[in-house]
């Protein structure tokens, strides 16, 4: 099971944690939600809860609650910049269904 990041979102994901002055990175989720069914969960992390599984890229962690892992293996999280908009895209291989607004998933 993987998790990863590109160096676009590590840098991202870094600045930010150092501008806030704490945290330990970023976790990954996903929770029911909208038209497909599933909806991705992004928060920053203070302090990782036991039960969760942990991956790094370029130096950033990445945490997973243990129900999100079979949902989130071998996604990879960008951050991206189109135009004048930016933010995250998942880059998750287990998807086989989008909403047309893009908030929810199936798989």
């Amino acid at each position: 099971m993987s998790i990863s990041l590109t160096e676009a979102a590590a840098r991202h994901v870094g600045r930010y944690i150092e501008s806030r002055g704490h945290g330990e990175g970023v976790r990954l989720g996903v929770r029911t939600s909208g038209c497909s069914g599933l909806a991705y969960v992004l928060e920053f992390v203070d302090k990782g809860d036991t039960s969760d599984e942990v991956f790094e890229s370029f130096g950033v962690k990445v945490f997973i609650d243990p129900k999100s892992l079979s949902y989130l293996d071998g996604t990879e999280l960008d951050f991206v910049k189109e135009g004048l908009n930016e933010g995250f895209k998942f880059n998750n291989p287990n998807v086989r269904n989008e909403c047309g607004c893009g908030e929810s998933f199936n798989i």
